[in-house]
């Protein structure tokens, strides 16, 4: 039951944006009046309060949140603050399909849009809608997580799920996801409509490739089940698809085996030559590591120092020597999942895949710590961070993906030249996934190659600074590094992209364009969905 006093407050509230919309309204049409234009000219529109008036009389078992919506108007990235006139928040997917539908069928008059908002963890607003209706997916109920055991294993749950929740989940059973993001407090649709990347993706492939079955709300307000054998195109166009065609609201997620323990390994390399060269060879292997990433370190002291307190040297003496000189760093993280009683078998492997590789010897470290505990290690950064108020800050991310051929050139320019050596805004992550356990059906586009890397500048702006660690800095900095590509004419496709205009979009998709805007006219034709990414301004009847 809602108090009496909230829905006072939410009437008033509401008044308020009826009143403001109506001086809006009044204004433009006396400048028109003034201009000369006609009423013939004028293009009729259901001004926005209009519609969220009518929604308000749905049977809605959630609720229409018309104030106190401030933290939909952010987002990780926190660069972006786009305010929305009202928060939809569900309980059920009736409740989703039911509003939407309502908004497709006043037309292509309608201007309210509307954006899925997870656990906000978009970076450029994309969970964001400007004067539009948030849907905040986490409050959605309904079915509880399922798990299947048996040949084929599987969980089934709610698109507003946390990671994090179904890794605890589906452990109870004894079972896991086999792909995974570096960040577990995400949703699951929030990451399906993306990809979902992580150090499991050279062998397993993305997130988005482990799916059995989505339900998915259209963007006329179908409730619409889907899968590799039923309705495929928007199975395949949702995954991957940044939003544009449905809002994921259920899946039937793909589970493997779970370990209690993993190996968890890092070493240096002076030479990207080198690392690189070792990714790509343990990549290629059958019998390998479980997950391999690598991250770049510029300009970091004392690193093994810090890799200490979690991890133990294999040579303590020629370690405690080792002196970086003011050299660019390679590291490259591996990790080896086995269960207590495979321990001795573990290590021998271990030690048959190190010893095929060309790292500097001083710097082998390695740990042994719980699967659970390795795979939500960024959350124990996440806490130390909002302890020091240094959590929600701005986060100029850039992520992209090069291709193998490119790498080198790539990694000359921007790790020797571009990024000099103040540069220590956060983590820069580099390393290679296999193309081939990747479907190509998806809405997802990436280099064409076989093997191509992932590489994520995943930097944090300090509020009200001029330097080197400010917002203006970092973005100029990416702006550089996307200049330089594109000067270089390198193959470069964006992770979690971020565009301005149409024929970036266009370029971006490159030859799956067309496809992409017909699935867009199928499923979402008054462009009403996920507005945040503007790939699609108007109605695509109108286009």
């Amino acid at each position: 039951m809602v108090p009496k006093d909230y829905v006072l407050h939410e009437h008033m509230n509401f008044l308020s944006i009826k009143i403001f919309i109506f001086i809006l309204i009044l204004l433009n049409f006396i400048h028109k009046a003034n201009t000369g234009c006609n009423n013939s000219t004028i293009t009729s529109f259901i001004p926005p309060y209009q519609i969220l008036s009518s929604l308000q009389t749905l049977s809605l078992d959630g609720y229409l949140s018309l104030k106190n919506n401030d933290n939909t108007a952010k987002d990780f990235g926190n660069i972006y603050h786009f305010p929305p006139l009202a928060v939809l928040h569900p309980k059920t997917v009736s409740d989703i399909s039911q509003t939407i539908k309502h908004i497709y069928e006043t037309g292509s008059s309608s201007v309210l849009k509307v954006a899925a908002r997870g656990h906000g963890h978009s970076l450029q607003g994309q969970s964001q809608v400007h004067g539009g209706l948030v849907i905040n997916m986490e409050s959605l109920e309904g079915p509880e997580m399922k798990v299947y055991s048996g040949e084929f294993p599987y969980v089934d749950v709610s698109g507003g799920e946390l990671w994090i929740n179904i890794l605890h989940g589906t452990l109870e059973h004894g079972l896991a996801p086999k792909s995974w993001t570096d960040y577990l407090h995400l949703t699951v649709g929030g990451t399906l409509s993306n990809a979902g990347i992580s150090g499991q993706a050279f062998r397993h492939g993305p997130q988005i490739n482990n799916i059995f079955q989505l339900q998915v709300v259209t963007g006329k307000g179908e409730v619409v089940t889907c899968s590799e054998n039923k309705n495929a195109e928007l199975f395949h166009g949702v995954l991957g698809g940044l939003g544009q065609f449905g809002i994921i609201t259920r899946a039937t997620i793909s589970l493997e085996p779970a370990p209690k323990m993993v190996k968890w390994i890092r070493v240096l390399y002076s030479k990207f030559s080198l690392f690189s060269k070792d990714q790509e060879y343990l990549i290629s292997l059958e019998n390998t590591f479980d997950y391999i990433e690598g991250f770049v370190i510029i300009n970091r002291n004392n690193i093994l120092n810090n890799w200490s307190s979690s991890f133990s040297p294999k040579y303590p003496i020629q370690a405690s020597q080792f002196n970086s000189d003011g050299r660019i760093l390679y590291c490259l993280e591996m990790a080896k999942y086995f269960n207590p009683d495979e321990a001795e078998v573990m290590n021998q492997s271990v030690d048959q895949l190190l010893s095929r590789l060309s790292y500097i010897l001083p710097t082998l470290f390695l740990s042994e710590v719980p699967y659970v505990e390795f795979l939500d290690r960024v959350h124990v950064s996440e806490k130390k961070l909002r302890a020091k108020g240094l959590w929600e800050v701005p986060h100029p991310w850039l992520n992209l993906l090069v291709q193998k051929s490119e790498i080198h050139d790539f990694a000359e320019e921007v790790f020797g030249k571009i990024l000099n050596k103040d540069t220590n805004n956060g983590p820069i992550l580099i390393y290679p996934v296999n193309q081939t356990r990747w479907n190509s059906k998806t809405s997802l586009v990436t280099p064409e190659e076989d093997v191509f890397y992932l590489v994520a500048f995943l930097s944090s702006a300090v509020p009200s600074s001029t330097g080197s660690n400010s917002l203006e800095y970092i973005l100029t900095q990416n702006q550089r590094i996307l200049d330089f590509c594109k000067h270089a004419k390198l193959k470069v496709k964006q992770y979690l992209p971020h565009y301005t205009t149409q024929e970036e979009w266009k370029t971006h998709f490159g030859s799956s364009w067309e496809a992409f805007v017909e699935r867009k006219t199928t499923y979402d034709p008054l462009a009403l969905l996920a507005p945040g990414h503007r790939i699609f301004q108007k109605s695509m009847s109108t286009r």
